[in-house]
């Protein structure tokens, strides 16, 4: 397997797109990533997954799943190691991470990016100050006396 192959699979799965993040590719249905390709200069794919399926993907084939370092791997997000992964694999976390991310999307009610709701009038009109604004005269001038009393 390859990064072209992970590609390949990621984007066969059901509304899955190409996106980028951070300069990095994703894949993402409902315009939420569900993989990466962040680390292939390491070889790597990555899925997000919830942290109980990385426990027994890495426990099932640690030489494939290996958790990410820091805060996103404890979370779930994890390395699909391509060199060793087969074809069959790789489709099959990448399976999971979408429908892990269709389920999510669906109980938020989250939204593609381009479908956001329009503000409505209040939303976009700025707030009414209530209170006037203080001057900074009275500051200004003390400060500019005391600069010139010590010279």
């Amino acid at each position: 397997m390859n990064v072209h192959d992970f590609r390949r699979l990621a984007l066969s799965l059901p509304s899955a797109e190409e996106s980028s993040h951070m300069g990095s590719p994703d894949f993402r249905v409902g315009g939420r990533i569900f993989a990466t390709l962040a680390a292939a200069k390491l070889g790597y794919g990555n899925i997000m997954i919830t942290p109980e399926q990385q426990t027994a993907f890495a426990a099932e084939l640690p030489e494939i799943f290996i958790p990410v370092p820091g805060g996103w791997g404890r979370g779930g997000a994890t390395h699909v190691n391509l060199a060793v992964a087969t074809e069959d694999v790789v489709l099959g976390a990448l399976q999971a991470a979408h429908k892990l991310r269709v389920e999510k999307n669906a109980k938020s009610g989250s939204k593609p990016p381009g479908a956001k709701s329009k503000p409505t009038l209040a939303q976009k009109s700025k707030p009414v100050r209530k209170t006037p604004k203080k001057s900074k005269t009275r500051k200004t001038k003390r400060r500019r006396s005391k600069d010139r009393s010590h010279k």
